[in-house]
């Protein structure tokens, strides 16, 4: 079943581009007055003094107002899974974990290949990987469950919580939000000091150095992605709880939601029981290396390890299944673009072909994919890399978590996204052909979408089938 994406791609890509040419002004402004604590809800979105956002002049709709659709026709999980075990063949990449979570069920959690070239173990669904900037959709959702307890607001200045914090403007440290920095519109150059960090440099010592740092713009007025400066928020998050991050992170979302193979820090990573190491470019193979401290230094932007299993629980609750942890409104908010960033647009085929618009939230990217609205997020660290991406009106969540450099499974994800809309396939990912067919020729194709039992063929390991429910 085709999608009736032509008129609506159009439509959206009208609205897209008005919007966007006025997404600069869209944030917590920094000028304006703080509005008294009555006045704001704490899981709404950040107080606005434009009326412009993305993709329109609404906040993200609530996960249980979406209209939500069914998946096209032609939708086979058995399909994405052969393709993942394709991609690990001959060690194209030494192992990867995949998951597709539908309508509050999981319907595949699975490892292919192995963790360690040198001492070969298969992974499964409870091998733990380095998230990456993954990470980054965890801290805007701790940091947005204490908003929502009344501990903290989008809009508290993060000189409140470091008096000390300096840039080259001496106004600039009294401007910056809490909502500037999860948006990545701190006002200074992208990736500042990311160089530094790879160096082993200590992060509170480039804290302290902001003020040497050129400033781009004032805290609110435009958008560079950071790590370093994205991390201010565990110093806030500390301020507000009197946790530090890792402790909040693991106390508010990875206990709540079962998330019992997750971690943060390399220590984290080193304690697990079944972990896949990275691996680099070895000549024509690949060689595993050990997993360096740098990026844990910067927790927020990238401190966070979990298995696949983990992951598939992650983006349930991300799409709305457990209001026990995260409500409705908290993940409406976090998932709002604030900030455009049509520099996503480009890069990769899928991107330049699919995507009509682009903006940043919460620790969320979120893009119009061929007229549907996406929230995502990628990451890569030394010998790591993943994507993780929801449809809200399919009600679909997909992860990919693979621990080699290489970029060949990114594809992965726009072809589920292709099949779950509808749209024309597109060789999106350099795999045998003939898994195209494999199964389509069964009856049972397209009626046991969302039936767990339909869904466990034997090319992957470790799979685990589950529904979204309190832990």
């Amino acid at each position: 079943m085709k999608d009736s994406a032509p008129r609506r791609k159009k439509t959206f890509r009208r609205t897209m581009l008005a919007s966007v040419g006025l997404l600069s002004a869209f944030a917590l402004a920094s000028t304006a007055q703080t509005p008294p604590v009555a006045d704001m809800d704490a899981t709404s979105a950040p107080d606005v003094t434009a009326t412009h956002a993305f993709p329109s002049d609404r906040p993200a709709p609530l996960p249980a107002q979406v209209n939500k659709r069914p998946l096209a026709t032609g939708f086979d999980v058995r399909v994405f899974e052969a393709m993942a075990q394709d991609l690990v063949a001959n060690q194209r990449v030494p192992g990867l974990a995949m998951a597709i979570v539908h309508d509050g069920k999981v319907l595949s959690a699975r490892g292919y290949g192995i963790t360690d070239v040198r001492n070969a173990e298969p992974v499964d669904a409870h091998t733990v990987f380095r998230l990456a900037s993954l990470s980054k959709s965890f801290a805007g959702t701790v940091t947005g469950m204490l908003v929502s307890e009344g501990a903290l607001r989008w809009d508290s200045r993060v000189a409140d919580y470091m008096p000390s914090l300096q840039f080259a403007d001496p106004n600039a440290a009294r401007m910056l939000t809490v909502a500037d920095v999860l948006s990545h519109r701190v006002g200074i150059g992208r990736h500042t000091y990311d160089r530094d960090i790879e160096r082993d440099a200590d992060y509170h010592t480039l804290v302290q150095r902001f003020s040497q740092v050129k400033m781009t713009c004032l805290p609110g007025d435009c958008y560079d992605y950071q790590n370093v400066a994205f991390s201010l928020v565990g110093d806030v998050v500390f301020g507000a709880s009197g946790q530090f991050y890792n402790e909040a992170v693991t106390r508010k979302i990875l206990k709540p939601l079962g998330m019992n193979d997750a971690s943060l820090g390399l220590e984290g990573i080193l304690a697990s029981p079944r972990w896949a190491k990275p691996h680099v470019r070895a000549g024509a193979g690949w060689s595993s290396v050990i997993p360096k401290p740098t990026y844990y230094r910067v927790s927020p932007a990238a401190g966070v390890n979990a298995s696949i299993s983990d992951m598939a629980q992650w983006l349930l609750a991300q799409g709305g299944h457990r209001p026990d942890v995260l409500p409705a409104p908290l993940l409406a908010t976090l998932q709002a673009p604030i900030v455009g960033t049509p520099g996503e647009m480009r890069g990769a085929s899928w991107r330049r072909d699919r995507l009509n618009a682009a903006g940043y939230g919460l620790g969320w990217r979120i893009y119009d994919y061929s007229g549907h609205r996406l929230v995502f997020h990628g990451g890569a660290v030394q010998g790591y890399r993943g994507v993780m991406a929801m449809l809200p009106e399919r009600d679909l969540g997909v992860v990919v978590l693979w621990n080699s450099n290489s970029g060949l499974p990114s594809g992965l994800l726009p072809t589920i996204l292709d099949r779950a809309i509808g749209l024309p396939s597109q060789p999106w990912l350099d795999v045998d052909p003939a898994i195209e067919t494999l199964f389509a020729n069964e009856s049972n194709q397209t009626d046991d979408v969302g039936d767990d039992s339909a869904n466990t063929p034997g090319g992957g390991s470790g799979a685990t089938s589950a529904t979204a429910k309190p832990h």
